[in-house]
C-alpha cells in the first residue's frame, strides 16, 4: 500500500487531548479493513457483531490485553459503550447502592470532579482529598491521605488530562476496593492489575477511536449485586453475553485490537512503552524548564503527566500567537481544554519521539524570537 506522506505527517503531529493520534501502522490497517477486513472479505463497517469472525476478534483482543497486563483469570474484561462518563454512574450503582459505608473519592482535577455527582445519587461520598483550593496544580502525597478501612471503595483518576497531573504511585489501601479511571494513561506503562478491583478506560487516548470503553473487574465484585439494576447497566449481563448484550462498536473494537498488536509486535510491551513515554515527556518539559518566563508549567514537577504536558504563556495574546505559529509548523491539537485554557500537548502512546522533537524545536525557536 502506498502511504500518503502528507496525511501521515499531519497525523503524526496531532497533539490533541482526545481523540488522540493513532500509530501509522494502525491507520494503514484500518484503511484496508474499511474496504475488506482480513479473513472476512467484507468491510469492517458491515460485518455482523454476531458473526464467528467478530467473536474470534473479541476473544483475541481480550487475550492480547491479558498478555500485556499479566491479567489473572479471576478478572473479567468487558467491552462497553458510554465512555468513562457512563462508568461514573455504573460503578456506584454496583458498589455503593444500598451500602452503609461511604465511598471515598480523590478530587484531583476536572475529570475526577465530574465522577462525584453520580456517586452521590447512590450513597454517601467522602472526599478524601480535594485539590481545588490549590488550583488543581498538584496531587496528594501519601501522608496527606487517611483512607478508611471500611470504605465501600476508593475511586481516583490516574491521569488528569486537563491539568496534566499523573499519579506515579498507587493511593489507597490494598484491603479496600480500589477503582481507577485510567482512561488517559492505560497501557502507557506496566503496573500490577491485582492491586485494583476495577479499572476502566475509554478508548480515545491510547487505545483507538471513541466508541468503546474497557472495564476490567474482579469477578467477585459481581457476587453480591445491588438491587434494581437495569439489565443494560448490569456488569453481569454484559459478562454473560460476552460483551455482546447489545450491538457493540465493531469498528472501534477492531481498532483497539490493532493497537494491542502494535504494542506487542512493534513496541515490544509496556516496559518499552514506558521508556519511550518518559523520553518524550522529558524532552518537552526540558524546554518548559529552560524558558520559565515564557512557558509557565501548570503541574507541580513531581506530579507532571507523561501523557499531557500543560502550560500557559504570559498573556492570551502570546498564547494565540503560539497556537497560530504552531499550526503553520504542522502541529495541531495544542489548544488547552476549555475548562482551563492555555496549551496542552498530549503525548499518548502513538505520538512518536520524532514528532515530539519537532514540537520541542518549534518551542525553542518561538522562545528565541522573544
Amino acid at each position: 500500500m502506498v502511504r500518503d506522506p502528507y496525511l501521515l505527517d499531519r497525523n503524526a503531529l496531532n497533539f490533541s487531548g482526545g481523540p488522540g493520534v493513532l500509530p501509522a501502522r494502525v491507520l494503514d490497517e484500518l484503511r484496508e479493513a474499511i474496504r475488506s477486513a482480513p479473513g472476512a472479505g467484507l468491510s469492517i463497517l458491515g460485518i455482523s457483531h454476531r458473526s464467528d469472525w467478530f467473536a474470534e476478534l473479541l476473544a483475541q483482543t481480550e487475550q492480547d490485553l491479558r498478555q500485556l497486563l499479566g491479567l489473572p483469570d479471576d478478572y473479567a474484561v468487558l467491552f462497553l459503550q458510554g465512555g468513562a462518563s457512563l462508568q461514573f454512574t455504573m460503578i456506584p450503582m454496583h458498589l455503593l447502592r444500598g451500602r452503609a459505608q461511604a465511598a471515598e473519592y480523590l478530587r484531583t482535577g476536572y475529570w475526577s470532579a465530574k465522577s462525584i455527582p453520580a456517586a452521590r445519587l447512590e450513597g454517601r461520598v467522602r472526599i478524601l482529598w480535594d485539590g481545588e483550593n490549590e488550583g488543581f496544580r498538584r496531587l496528594p502525597r501519601a501522608d496527606e491521605l487517611e483512607p478508611s478501612a471500611d470504605a465501600a471503595y476508593l475511586h481516583y483518576v490516574s491521569n488528569e488530562t486537563v491539568e496534566g497531573l499523573q499519579f506515579h504511585w498507587v493511593p489507597g489501601r490494598d484491603d479496600v476496593i480500589r477503582v481507577c479511571d485510567m482512561s488517559s494513561d492505560f497501557l502507557s506503562y506496566p503496573f500490577d492489575p491485582t492491586r485494583f478491583a476495577l479499572i476502566y478506560a475509554h478508548a480515545q487516548k491510547n487505545l483507538g477511536p471513541a466508541g468503546v470503553t474497557l472495564v476490567i473487574l474482579r469477578r467477585e465484585l459481581l457476587e453480591h449485586p445491588s438491587a434494581g439494576l437495569p439489565e443494560i447497566l448490569d456488569y453481569r449481563a454484559h459478562l454473560k453475553a460476552h460483551s455482546l448484550y447489545n450491538t457493540p462498536p465493531v469498528f472501534a473494537i477492531y481498532a483497539v485490537s490493532r493497537v494491542l498488536r502494535w504494542l506487542i509486535e512493534e513496541i515490544g510491551g509496556l516496559e518499552r512503552m514506558l521508556s519511550l513515554n518518559r523520553g518524550k515527556a522529558k524532552r518537552l518539559y526540558s524546554v518548559i524548564d529552560r524558558y520559565p518566563e515564557l512557558y509557565l508549567g501548570w503541574a507541580a514537577p513531581q506530579d507532571r503527566s507523561l501523557m499531557n504536558v500543560v502550560f500557559r504563556l504570559p498573556s492570551p495574546e502570546r498564547e494565540a500567537e503560539f497556537l497560530r505559529q504552531a499550526e503553520r509548523a504542522g502541529c495541531s491539537g495544542l489548544r488547552g481544554h476549555r475548562a482551563l485554557g492555555g496549551i496542552r500537548a498530549s503525548l499518548y502512546n502513538a505520538m512518536t519521539p520524532g514528532a515530539v522533537e519537532q514540537l520541542a524545536q518549534f518551542m525553542e525557536e518561538f522562545a528565541a524570537k522573544g
